[in-house]
């Protein structure tokens, strides 16, 4: 399991007025406030293939789609993050611990655009920590060596989650009625110059 690198203690609403103060984001991880890096080029031109993908097909839905600034708490493992992004269906829950309402707790959809510097966590840690968010219905990770999406499925009931993964064609949000195509997740308009 991946353990995040110790500092102090925190209680949850320490580190809400922390982030607060600091004007820039931190995760949470039971206690322990992670500052986070900036994403690459590619990273970020991924993140946004995907908000304009999922945007143009949910327009006419009762659903909304956020970039990595909209933090999404998990307080069953006491964890707040910010997926790079996040679909959140019907009116959002906001967080009542964070005054300023700026962290959301029933996201639809989460998606990580993975990195070197944290695939190990994103894929592991991370999964299962999104996994415990009762409105959670789907988690994609898009691979960032190769065109990969990988969907995490909740299972209807008791059911465990299923992992589709997807090399080719498109994936599918099925939660959200959304097809997200391979080719326009990676596209990059520099590629043949």
């Amino acid at each position: 399991m991946w353990e995040p690198p110790h500092r102090h203690h925190h209680t949850y609403s320490a580190y809400v007025q922390f982030e607060r103060d600091a004007g820039s984001k931190h995760e949470y991880i039971n206690g322990d406030i992670i500052a986070m890096a900036g994403g690459s080029p590619d990273h970020a031109a991924i993140s946004a293939n995907l908000i304009s993908i999922l945007a143009r097909q949910l327009s006419a839905k009762p659903c909304r789609v956020y970039t990595s600034d909209l933090k999404i708490r998990i307080a069953a493992v006491n964890v707040a993050t910010y997926p790079d992004v996040s679909v959140v269906c019907g009116p959002p829950i906001l967080d009542p611990e964070d005054k300023a309402g700026h962290t959301i707790l029933n996201p639809t959809v989460l998606i990580e655009v993975l990195s070197p510097s944290t695939a190990k966590y994103d894929c592991n840690d991370k999964v299962a920590f999104y996994k415990q968010i009762v409105s959670l219905r789907e988690i994609m990770l898009v691979d960032y060596a190769k065109q990969r999406l990988l969907v995490w499925r909740k299972g209807a009931l008791d059911q465990p989650w299923e992992a589709i993964e997807t090399v080719d064609g498109a994936a599918r949000l099925e939660s959200i009625d959304c097809e997200v195509s391979i080719a326009e997740v990676y596209r990059d308009p520099f590629a043949s110059s």
